[in-house]
């Protein structure tokens, strides 16, 4: 067997192991979180001052504690010994205010306070892996919240008694239908909303198919509209129609009824054949190929391009691409929840170092795909109050369903991500940050996003967990072009599903000139007042004075030219499961 062989053969080997671990880890590395433990105890050994500092501080807050625990059994109205922080809802019910679950509640934030303590500002140990010690002890001493056991919380409790204990019966019931949905591979979601008929159904037809993208142009229903279209890239981790849900808070309905052409890229469901799929492919495939497509239907415009979430850092990267090549194509560039700066990206960040994107690699080699399940278990663990226990309280515990909506339909319509792109992204863009750096490659040479001309509007989230504000705000730093910049309430995509009407939405806004002296992003804040609405309308209105009047529609599609409506919006690719 000649050595190269020999060598891929041992290589496979390692592979299937890793593999074969992985879907006992849920995709995480041993090794990763084993190197970070270590650093963590090591460190922590041979500090006795901070053993000594831990150990009177546990000694202290124990007695305080006990005091305090006399006075409140007496006293209702005995402020707290430890109030939580602003985005921790868990106590918030005033029934955790009263004896004895006051003392529960606070014998568990003490618990968590001096975790905290004991896993931070610790000398020699590596911020990402005291970041990763954090965050695990935290994840682990959620588990164990009094919120989320039927004896220790007053709601369930008190649901209980006036319920007879039918909340059980029913927390049971739910508990059987979704292992049965899971076990089955059914959603209950798809029988209220159906893609199609009551979410992603603004009228349209599929003008353009390759393996990659399905193009959906939409009809128009104004009598005339505006010359440069809009194109739209969402991003391949998630179905496109979360910009188009129902009809009162769709993006593409807005943007038509404001007299937009419209032209929305629809994304294959990678399966194992794609595993060679690359990031070069996406650019090709997917925006090439797109506006390829819309300037035979609207010749001789330029294009409003718009990216959401990885969407928009494909885009951003297409954009530096066509600028450093002398491709004036794009009339303008929006960008929605979108990095292209990952040195501050995040908790997401946790998962990402050398030897976790090693694991992960040959777990998608593996496969030919990331799976949804490791995509959505990250997501979950980030959010972990939101996403799961409280989920798991009020589903289980108590008995209640939510009342499905839209977005939560189109949350658990979930996508993959094939190999080969995916080990580049989260290599090239997430660990080395090689377009921020000028060092990622498109067609063989290297791109700078400070190449861009088009004038740039971008959207950031207040409560965003997938792309913090503070990291998109830093394409400020990146660009050398006029720049509107949004901060939104709302998180990933409910701040960007922000239609006109929609309650309690609020927006600050500021556009910085390509000569401006640069702000930080936090006094870019205090500088700026919010408002109160949707950024939709301000955003509206930046398209119409970038574009150059309006004229009649163009038509459907272009049949001499290869681009004859195929089928009807929302096409097949949205369908693939």
């Amino acid at each position: 067997m000649p050595q190269s062989s020999l060598h891929d053969l041992k290589n496979n080997i390692d592979r299937v192991i890793h593999a074969m671990e992985s879907r006992f880890t849920q995709g995480m590395s041993p090794a990763s979180l084993s190197l970070a433990y270590l650093d963590w105890l090591i460190h922590l050994s041979h500090s006795p001052g901070k053993i000594s500092e831990l150990a009177e501080n546990i000694s202290r807050k124990t007695q305080a504690l006990a005091l305090w625990s006399t006075r409140a059994a007496v006293d209702p109205n005995t402020p707290p010994l430890i109030t939580p922080l602003a985005q921790d809802r868990r106590f918030k019910d005033p029934a955790w205010n009263t004896f004895p679950f006051n003392v529960m509640a606070q014998s568990f934030l003490m618990r968590e306070q001096w975790w905290h303590y004991a896993t931070t500002g610790i000398p020699g140990v590596g911020r990402h892996h005291e970041n990763v010690v954090s965050f695990s002890a935290r994840q682990l001493l959620d588990v164990f919240s009094p919120t989320n056991f039927p004896t220790t919380n007053p709601k369930v409790i008190e649901k209980t008694v006036e319920s007879g204990g039918m909340n059980l019966v029913q927390g049971m019931q739910n508990l059987l239908e979704d292992m049965q949905e899971y076990i089955m591979g059914t959603s209950r979601q798809c029988s209220e909303y159906c893609v199609g008929k009551n979410i992603g159904a603004t009228k349209g037809q599929v003008i353009y198919k390759n393996r990659l993208i399905e193009l959906i142009q939409y009809e128009p229903t104004t009598k005339d509209v505006y010359a440069e279209p809009v194109l739209i890239i969402p991003a391949w981790i998630m179905k496109y129609y979360i910009l188009d849900l129902s009809e009162h808070n769709s993006m593409v309905r807005y943007l038509v009824d404001k007299g937009h052409t419209v032209f929305m890229v629809s994304w294959h469901n990678p399966e194992a054949e794609d595993r060679d799929m690359q990031i070069r492919d996406y650019i090709n495939r997917g925006v090439r190929d797109a506006l390829r497509a819309i300037n035979s239907i609207v010749p001789e415009q330029k294009v409003h391009t718009v990216g959401y979430c990885l969407g928009g850092t494909l885009l951003a990267t297409a954009a530096a691409a066509a600028a450093r090549d002398g491709n004036d194509q794009m009339k303008s560039i929006s960008l929605f929840t979108a990095q292209t700066d990952f040195t501050e990206a995040g908790e997401l960040m946790l998962f990402i170092d050398e030897s976790q994107l090693s694991y992960m690699e040959d777990m998608m080699w593996d496969r030919g795909y990331l799976d949804t399940n490791q995509m959505a278990g990250a997501f979950t663990l980030l959010r972990s109050y939101d996403l799961l226990w409280s989920r798991l309280v009020s589903e289980y515990l108590l008995g209640e369903r939510p009342h499905m909506n839209d977005l939560m339909a189109w949350n658990s319509d979930s996508t993959r991500m094939p190999y080969k792109m995916h080990s580049q992204y989260l290599r090239q863009m997430f660990l080395n940050n090689d377009l921020a750096s000028g060092r990622f490659t498109v067609d063989d040479r290297p791109v700078s996003l400070h190449d861009i001309r088009a004038p740039i509007f971008s959207v950031a989230t207040e409560t965003d967990h997938v792309a913090p504000w503070h990291s998109v705000y830093k394409l400020h730093g990146l660009v050398n072009t006029d720049l509107t910049f949004v901060l939104t309430s709302g998180g990933h995509n409910a701040g960007i599903v922000s239609e006109p009407g929609h309650p309690r939405r609020s927006y600050r806004i500021a556009t910085s000139l390509k000569d401006d002296k640069y702000i930080p992003a936090d006094d870019w804040v205090t500088r700026n007042e919010p408002h109160t609405g949707s950024w939709w309308e301000p955003w509206s209105e930046w398209l119409a004075e970038h574009s150059s009047g309006r004229t009649a529609p163009p038509p459907m599609g272009n049949r001499e030219a290869g681009y004859a409506p195929i089928c009807p919006a929302p096409g097949s690719y949205v369908l693939e499961k």
